[in-house]
């Protein structure tokens, strides 16, 4: 049976990985000072737009999400049918790609995540209220970044904060810290999300790669990398209220790691004896993983296999990753799922991830 056999299947969903654009850099300029205005003119008003969607790959969006002259995910009324109307889904996160991590000028880049949020709120979050957005910020410079989830942390319409997942250094190194403590004090995930670079780091562990299905590939050691310095670095004894989505990381990679990782541990503890548990407990208790891309078969009984190896079906979180298309005409939650675990995976991991209520 096909979604399409099952009217209203996404009536409660919590799309958690949702892509809104921005068409250009000129729509920043009334949330940007007039110094950073002049800067930008000066510069050639250059754009930090994202590269997703290019024309001449046919699945990399959804057609009916293409216009002629903006990127997908730059219309908000086209979004909001497609993501909440169409198939009726409660509620969208939206996670704004745009470059500022790629920048070298911190101060720029921190301006330019400010600009992001405040247009962002007045430009979408106040057309309808089903409507939730990540905090984007600079992870140049974590103080400056804790500052703009402070100013943003009273208003509940920015559920968590949002940082790439290729970044200068692991994300578990101290340098960090503040991000991670500015959004444990006011109750925000940290979703770290596929993509970044920008700071001459390669993609793999093995160096620059030639194409690109490489670094697609490469993209799950990444995610990889940055849980294992989470754990063992200490960030989650430090914080043990704290909360990690990985967007885009897949998850059938995290049965064996989890498994290497408890080994390892059992003869190196000495040296990280802030992990005083079995590490995969550790993840279990704070990670939580974004359903698409689904990086295995759509087959239920792998999809079964995969959380019965993980340990929980609690982590996983509803996703369409729009306007990427990701997945085929199954839709993008495997079918024939028991009934509570189909109501995990479409709201209520999400409902306690991020405290939303019915």
């Amino acid at each position: 049976m096909k979604n399409s056999d099952r009217p209203g299947r996404f009536a409660n969903a919590i799309d958690c990985d949702v892509h809104n654009s921005i068409p250009s850099a000129k729509v920043l300029y009334p949330y940007l000072s007039e110094y950073w205005q002049d800067f930008m003119d000066e510069a050639g008003r250059p754009s930090l737009e994202t590269n997703a969607y290019p024309a001449n790959s046919a699945i990399a969006a959804r057609p009916d999400a293409r216009a002629a002259d903006v990127p997908p995910g730059s219309d908000p009324d086209t979004l909001i049918a497609q993501v909440l109307d169409a198939p009726g889904s409660r509620r969208a996160i939206l996670n704004c790609l745009y470059g500022v991590h790629a920048i070298y000028n911190e101060y720029w880049a921190a301006a330019l995540a400010t600009a992001v949020n405040d247009w962002m709120a007045a430009h979408w979050l106040a057309r309808d209220p089903r409507l939730s957005a990540s905090i984007v910020i600079a992870p140049q410079n974590p103080q400056s970044a804790a500052e703009e989830i402070e100013r943003r942390a009273g208003d509940r319409r920015f559920v968590q904060v949002l940082l790439p997942a290729r970044t200068l250094m692991p994300l578990g190194r101290r340098f960090y810290w503040p991000v991670y403590e500015a959004a444990a004090r006011h109750g925000l995930p940290v979703c770290i999300h596929a993509g970044g670079g920008g700071a001459g780091q390669p993609p793999t562990a093995a160096g620059w790669p030639t194409h690109y299905v490489e670094e697609y590939l490469a993209v799950a050691q990444g995610f990889q990398g940055q849980l294992v310095s989470l754990v063992t670095e200490g960030v989650f004894a430090k914080l043990p209220a704290l909360t990690v989505v990985f967007a885009e990381s897949g998850f059938t990679w995290l049965p064996a790691l989890m498994w290497r990782l408890d080994k390892n541990w059992k003869g190196l503890r000495r040296e990280v004896p802030w992990v005083d548990r079995l590490p995969s407990e550790i993840i279990r208790d704070h990670l939580k993983l974004t359903l698409q891309p689904l990086d295995q078969p759509n087959e239920l009984r792998r999809l079964v296999e995969t959380l019965d190896h993980i340990g929980s079906d609690e982590m996983l979180l509803f996703s369409t990753d729009y306007p990427h298309w990701q997945f085929d005409d199954e839709g993008p939650l495997p079918l024939d799922l028991s009934p509570e675990a189909e109501r995990k995976l479409l709201f209520a991991n999400a409902e306690r991830t991020y405290r939303f209520h019915a």
